[in-house]
């Protein structure tokens, strides 16, 4: 029972990031549909994030008013910066690459995020390559079959599997074939590089972020403050129609309410605890992730055609997780060895300072009190009896403790 107990826990970040994969294809659903609707996209992303911080915001104050950690300027400084590059950056450079090529387009650039994130983490010292041991190069392999797994899984097409069960999409409005020009579609790849760089520096800010404020909800709740804040004034000046911000009992109310409150209150506040007990890599190569969750969920509800592709990059995404989740769970194994082999050491030497100090404060003892003189002359007997015994050789480790 214990042995099962044990294995819960240690699949426990991975399964959390499957969670994760899973509402965010879920978003994209009902971004498709509130689009179809014809909202504005920039004022779903202000409203996402108003509704993630309403949320957020009073269970961090509820969950965590006695175990909070102390605010400093700089944890303040890295929320902002995690709002910047998490929250508005990101969404909106994504939205603007879609618009500008497609969403398949911006979706294949977005894969790029594991690759990207492992470029600057090994920058930033999060990450090493150790490209001498197995579990460095099968986090590599395995990040690089999890890109190419996305790629096959967007362009490759193949043999054509209808599974449509409904149709949820109903005259498309201002639906648009995106062979745009060639000058939209390297502004259009740009944006989605952006918006994966931006994506990429919030994990490693974040996981900055989590070792001086280690406050997962509270830090949820500042970014989706500065999210909000800088993603309500882009979309004030640039959306002139203010009736776009109007909202019915509809799929516009539902698509922000959960986008604010699932996705970017209860699965960035998971992001974040991913984060802090993994690393940013472990947190963005579950990414490709969603592009197989989309496939099967548009084929399914919006009578989209599933290809053999899909398929086939499903199963390398796969078998590229697992590799990579193989190479991490190597290194913190021996992170967990190594630990433990310390112990002993300190302990010995906090006894030896003892050892060494005692004689000088039973010194002073017997020069201040006579009725010490006894065992203050023990005490200085037994010290110099055992540094005897022990020779150059301990007052070698002496100096070096």
């Amino acid at each position: 029972m214990k042995d099962i107990s044990n294995l819960v826990l240690g699949l426990k970040p991975a399964l959390l990031m499957m969670v994760v994969q899973i509402a965010f294809a879920g978003v994209n659903v009902l971004y498709k549909l509130v689009v179809n609707d014809g909202m504005s996209l920039r004022v779903v992303i202000a409203y996402r994030f108003i509704f993630a911080t309403c949320f957020i915001a009073p269970l961090a104050l509820i969950v965590e008013r006695k175990k909070r950690a102390k605010m400093s300027w700089l944890a303040l400084f890295q929320s902002f910066l995690c709002g910047l590059f998490g929250g508005a950056l990101a969404q909106n450079f994504y939205l603007e690459a879609v618009s500008l090529t497609s969403a398949t387009f911006a979706s294949a650039m977005a894969n790029l995020i594991p690759a990207i994130t492992f470029i600057l983490a090994v920058s930033f010292g999060l990450e090493r390559l150790n490209l001498r041991t197995r579990a460095g190069k099968a986090k590599i392999l395995g990040t690089l079959t999890c890109i190419g797994g996305a790629m096959v899984l967007t362009f490759f097409k193949g043999v054509e599997i209808n599974v449509g069960i409904v149709n949820l999409l109903h005259h498309p409005k201002g639906s648009q074939a995106h062979a745009g020009s060639g000058g939209k579609t390297a502004l259009g790849a740009l944006c989605a590089l952006a918006s994966g760089i931006s994506y990429a520096l919030w994990l490693i800010v974040q996981a900055k972020m989590s070792e001086r404020y280690p406050s997962h909800y509270s830090s949820t709740a500042l970014m989706s403050l500065w999210a909000t804040l800088i993603s309500v004034v882009f979309a004030l000046c640039l959306e002139k129609d203010r009736s776009q911000w109007r909202l019915g009992w509809n799929i516009r109310l539902l698509t922000v309410a959960y986008s604010g409150i699932v996705v970017s209150g209860v699965m960035v506040a998971v992001i974040s605890w991913c984060i802090h007990m993994r690393g940013p890599l472990f947190a963005s190569v579950f990414s490709p992730l969603m592009l197989f969750f989309v496939a099967l969920a548009t084929c399914t509800m919006l009578n989209e055609k599933l290809h053999l592709g899909s398929i086939l990059g499903a199963v390398l995404i796969v078998c590229g997780l697992y590799v990579v989740l193989w190479g991490k769970s190597k290194e913190m194994k021996k992170m967990n060895q190594l630990v433990p082999s310390q112990s002993p050491r300190d302990e010995e030497s906090h006894i030896l300072d003892i050892m060494v100090r005692s004689p000088a404060e039973n010194k002073s003892n017997y020069n201040s009190n006579n009725d010490t003189h006894d065992n203050a002359a023990n005490v200085a007997r037994e010290i110099e009896f055992s540094s005897q015994n022990n020779g150059p050789d301990h007052q070698e480790q002496v100096t070096h403790n």
